[in-house]
């Protein structure tokens, strides 16, 4: 949930906070040591003198003190060094774990490209386990394809069908046996994998255009009448993950991609479970059976009523080919194979009184829901049909105060900002105390060398303390900000609009909240004390100088303004440098994500190759703007150090100048040990403050995500016009072709995205006067794509710890997830983050073993069984419509039966309501698209089953 997950995310955050505010103390007493070194090392020195009886003079006290300010900077940077090499050695260490670790063996498939192989698929006692262990995925497994032929795979859930095909794509450890594929393998993933780009991008997938094969492809795929749709046909851009596509056209698309490779071999892994009956229908004639009539093909299918089309179905059951034979000969000799064809017999034939009866008493807390999106053209606005993906926001020119006064203005750091400077004046004021102290009694006879040095001593531990109380500040300001930056970016981006996210890939949102917010934690504060410091500092040496050598003002005032003149050149050019890598970077993130979530498929097609040259492409475009920023940074340094030597060098001269007696040799000695460490601060202070103002538009780029909330994007309505009611207790079926805005309907009321006409209300309540979290609690969800988090089987199913041990069995055992569960370790089994480690069918299991849990008044299933087989997916139903008896329940099903027993059942095409009745009344009413889209579908499947009959 929201608050949960935003909840995690703090607590998570508040640990960092922990070990960075250690971090940040130990780099606070760093910089107090390096600001008081010369003060400390002198201090001591000079009781060594004293004690050692070494006499005190001005020519050798003051090159003392101003060699000492010359090393301050190179020792300083040594514990700098320790530090980098440290870390640099923990980074190569964890590179060095990660390059040595296990990987994928090229050997485990023996890969042949020729494409006349008479078997191109041949495993002989294969064995193969996802973990390297004997507890083997699949077993025994003896497999020969004919060149040509069709091959279907079924079997209940998680009996390893997905892991056959990712063993033939060589994805999975073998352990013993031996598999042999012969041919260019294309290859259709289960969770269709979609890159950010063009429909046409990922359909050529690096191919060259073929514009007769590409249309063919389209055809073969049911994808022309979508590409109408979309305002700019195949080069419409497609979100993060197809995020802006429905599940049916994301399927259709990785068909077209596997079509359009012209493959020997292809593997299809369940593909039709996320498009509607008439589509799938339509796939299989005219693509697997038309456009691949000639290739060599294994389906993995819950669709009883292809089977009779295939040369041969195999039937699997816990990581074994149990039987593999002919549709005919499967009948007659396997009763597992019987019961899978009878259990869709039933469906097909809708036998009513296996089912729940729904006109019981009506309960008190029953929800109703009104939706009545008014407006005709003008209703719900999704960013489905628009150019999805934008250019990523990048500020031009100066930041301006903004940023600054942002960065400032949390918790009250102008405060600290202010103590800061008056705590680096008292620092100051103490450092020229001591010096002048120094310079005006070192050949004072009344004052002993002991007294000389005592003083001297205390008044520099006296400025330490204000130097402490200064990088205190600095931490403390680092912290307070850095919590309440978080804060505010999280809330953002837990209430951004879905629009949001479909728009902005997830390498942009992950660069933001790591890079930038390292360099706001860890850098700024220190940048920000530190420019402060040095340029008070170096303004402090300048009035110095010019105090006791005034002439010096003619040369010092035109070189500070050249100076500040070459700053804000630089700074022109490093702010651009540093905003393009800022967005350069998230360009690699994304990328990177997106090729780890696809690497099967991408390795399916032999694409690694490109893959790998878009990443270094990537790299290299990063790379190129960090360069060039620190080549700027050394251009403007080399100029800095010449304009403080000359600052130094005309300094000295005036003093030779001078009339003998107008300074005394130790104020003449102070001046120049000040002069000889204004080259050092000049040039701290403006690389301090060009650091800082690089380092500000982090806080920029942070700053642009938290107005997201108000993210608006104009688009094409996705549902016009629909009216409608569902009374409390009611069980609602929502049917329509893919792409149709089923799933539009369901973001509406969950107020993923708005009506820009009309209203949606629950009781008679508009859900936009709600609170979201209200709202929310109140309806359960089984998603098409079920999502789980990384932890264990228990945080997923309770997150919250709201129940016991028993009470997530039992409903484990309703799921038929309880032996599975148990053979693992449990409630404690892994979940690897997207739950990639369990099968889509367990996935969804599991999806719905959290609905049941939370027992809401509101149920809605977005397909929530199209990945199971057909007698899962009736005993899920009855339990569902068992366990939520006295609930509304919302089902999206492209399985006809699944919605026949429903209240009522709602139509929709083209983002238009067609009908909402009584199923029944559907049937009988002639002209119905419900009742044509039924009658199709039984032709098809009383086609597949009259064989048996």
């Amino acid at each position: 949930s929201f608050m949960h997950g935003r909840t995690i995310s703090r607590v998570l955050r508040e640990l960092e906070l922990k070990w960075l505010s250690a971090f940040q103390l130990g780099k606070a007493y760093t910089s107090v040591l390096f600001w008081a070194s010369p003060a400390l090392v002198s201090a001591t020195t000079f009781l060594a003198c004293y004690f050692l009886g070494v006499p005190l003079d001005p020519s050798n006290v003051f090159t003392f003190v101003a060699a000492l300010r010359l090393v301050q900077d190179p020792i300083n940077h040594i514990p700098n060094v320790i530090g980098s090499v440290i870390q640099a050695r923990a980074a190569f260490n964890r590179l060095n774990e990660f390059l040595g670790a296990t990987e994928l063996q090229k050997d485990q498939v023996s890969m042949e490209y020729s494409a006349h192989s008479q078997y191109p698929i041949a495993i002989k006692s294969g064995c193969f386990s996802w973990d390297s262990s004997e507890n083997y995925n699949l077993r025994n497994i003896n497999l020969m394809v004919k060149s040509g032929t069709k091959v279907a795979i079924c079997g209940e859930v998680g009996s390893g069908k997905s892991s056959l095909l990712a063993a033939i794509l060589g994805e999975v450890p073998r352990t013993d046996g031996v598999i042999q594929v012969s041919g260019k393998i294309a290859y259709v993933s289960q969770n269709a994998w979609i890159q950010t780009g063009s429909v046409k991008d990922n359909i050529l997938f690096g191919s060259t255009m073929d514009k007769p094969r590409y249309e063919e492809t389209l055809k073969f795929c049911s994808l022309v009448h979508d590409l109408e749709i979309l305002p700019f046909g195949d080069l419409t851009q497609i979100g993060e993950r197809g995020a802006n596509l429905s599940g049916g056209q994301k399927q259709r698309i990785q068909l077209a991609r596997a079509l359009y490779h012209d493959a020997d071999i292809y593997l299809l892994d369940d593909p039709f479970s996320s498009v509607d009956a008439h589509t799938a229908t339509s796939l299989f004639n005219e693509y697997v059976m038309g456009a691949l009539s000639e290739k060599t093909v294994l389906l993995v299918t819950h669709q009883v009523e292809f089977l009779h089309a295939f040369d041969s179905v195999l039937l699997m059951s816990q990581g074994q080919i149990m039987h593999a034979a002919s549709y005919q000969e499967l009948l007659l000799s396997s009763r597992e194979f019987q019961n899978l064809v009878n259990a869709h017999k039933d469906i097909v034939n809708f036998p009513n009184d296996n089912m729940v009866d729904y006109n019981g008493d009506k309960s008190p807390f029953k929800r109703e829901i009104a939706v009545v999106l008014d407006g005709g053209k003008e209703s719900i606005k999704n960013a489905e049909f628009d150019q999805l993906i934008r250019r990523e926001e990048r500020e031009i020119g100066g930041t301006g105060l903004k940023p600054y006064l942002m960065y400032l203005g949390q918790n009250k750091g102008y405060i600290y900002a202010i103590l800061v400077a008056i705590a680096n004046i008292a620092f100051t004021s103490g450092q020229l105390a001591q010096n002048s102290w120094l310079a005006a009694n070192i050949q004072n006879p009344g004052v002993s060398t002991f007294n000389l040095v005592q003083v001297y001593t205390a008044i520099g531990i006296g400025s330490i303390m204000f130097l402490l109380f200064r990088a205190l500040l600095a931490v403390d300001l680092g912290l307070q900000t850095s919590r309440s930056l978080f804060s505010q970016l999280l809330t953002a981006l837990f209430r951004a609009p879905m629009s949001f996210f479909h728009s902005t890939p997830i390498g942009r949102i992950l660069s933001r909240v790591s890079s930038d917010l390292n360099v706001i934690d860890l850098d700024v504060p220190f940048t920000l004390s530190f420019s402060i410091s040095a340029t008070l500092n170096a303004y402090i040496n300048v009035g110095v100088l010019c105090f006791f050598t005034w002439p010096i003002l003619f040369i010092a005032a035109p070189i500070i303004v050249m100076a500040v003149r070459l700053q804000r050149y630089y700074l022109a050019s490093s702010k651009e440098l540093m905003r393009i890598n800022g967005t350069t970077k998230s360009l690699v993130a994304n990328h990177l994500a997106e090729s780890i979530s696809g690497a099967v498929t991408v390795r399916a097609f032999k694409q690694e190759g490109r893959f790998f040259a878009r990443f270094l492409e990537l790299i290299d475009n990063n790379a190129s703007p960090s360069f060039h920023c620190f080549a700027a940074t050394e251009w403007l340094t080399q100029r800095l150090e010449i304009m403080a030597t000359a600052i130094l060098s005309s300094s000295a001269f005036i003093i030779t100048l001078l009339p003998q007696g107008t300074l005394s040799p130790g104020v003449a000695g102070m001046v120049l040990s000040y002069g000889l460490s204004l080259n050092m601060l000049f040039l701290f202070s403006i690389q301090n403050q060009c650091s800082l103002a690089n380092q500000i538009i982090s806080v920029e780029r942070i700053s642009q995500y938290m107005d997201i909330v108000k993210y608006t994007q104009d688009a094409s309505p996705v549902l016009k016009g629909v009216s409608c009611t569902f009374q409390g207790g009611d069980k609602i079926g929502i049917v329509g072709r893919t792409g149709s805005g089923k799933t539009t309907l369901i973001n509406a009321i969950f107020r993923l995205v708005k009506p820009s006409g009309g209203k949606i209300t629950i009781d008679g309540q508009d859900i936009t006067t709600m609170g979201l979290h209200d709202l929310r609690s109140r309806i359960g969800l089984i998603p098409q794509d079920p999502i789980l988090f990384n932890g264990s089987i228990r945080y997923n199913l309770d997150p919250h710890g709201h129940f016991s041990d028993k009470q997530i069995w039992e409903f484990l055992g309703k799921c038929q997830l309880d032996e599975v569960i148990n053979e693992k370790q449990g409630l404690d089994s892994l979940v690897v983050e997207g739950g990639s480690n369990w099968s889509m069918g367990q996935r969804q299991l599991l999806c719905l073993g959290r609905a049941l849990l939370r027992r809401s008044r509101i149920l809605i299933l977005d397909e929530a069984t199209a990945s199971m087989d057909n007698a899962t997916d009736a005993v899920i139903q009855k339990t569902v419509r068992t366990e939520f008896k006295d609930s509304t329940i919302i089902t999206i099903a492209h399985r006809i039966p699944t919605v026949m027993d429903c209240t009522r059942v709602l139509v929709v095409n083209d983002g238009e309501m067609v009908e909402y009745e009584e199923p029944q009344k559907l049937m009988q009413t002639e002209g119905s698209f419900f009742k044509e889209l039924n009658e199709y579908r039984l032709k098809i499947s009383r086609a597949g089953l009259q064989i048996s009959s």
